[in-house]
C-alpha cells in the first residue's frame, strides 16, 4: 500500500535536449499583475543598443514565492561552499557600451 502511494506521487520530469542546452542571461526584467508574475531573461550584447528577450517565465504569486525562498537556499548553500558572493554597485541597466579587456 505504501508503495502505491510513494508511486501515485511520484513525478517524471523530461529534459529535452535543446532545453537542457540553456539560455544565458545578464539581466532579468520582473513584471507582475494581481494574479502573476512574468520573469524576462534578457541578453544584452556589447556595442548592440537593442537587446532581446531569450525566455519568459509566467508565475503564480505562491510559486514566485516558492522560487524566491529557493534561490535563496541555493545561494547560502553555495556561499558556504565557495565564500560569499560580492555584489559589485552598478546602475539598474547594464552599460551598453562593454569595454573589452583583452584582445584575441
Amino acid at each position: 500500500m505504501a508503495e502505491e502511494k510513494k508511486n501515485k506521487n511520484q513525478v517524471n520530469i523530461e529534459l529535452p535536449e535543446e532545453v537542457a542546452e540553456g539560455i544565458y542571461s545578464n539581466l532579468a526584467i520582473i513584471s507582475h499583475s494581481q494574479s502573476e508574475f512574468v520573469v524576462d531573461f534578457i541578453r544584452l550584447v556589447p556595442n548592440v543598443p537593442k537587446a532581446k528577450v531569450k525566455s519568459r517565465v509566467i508565475l503564480t504569486p505562491q510559486h514566485a514565492k516558492r522560487l524566491m525562498a529557493a534561490l535563496q537556499d541555493n545561494v547560502v548553500k553555495f556561499e558556504k561552499q565557495y565564500g560569499p558572493i560580492t555584489m559589485t554597485k552598478q546602475n539598474p541597466m547594464p552599460p551598453m557600451n562593454f569595454t573589452p579587456t583583452a584582445q584575441a
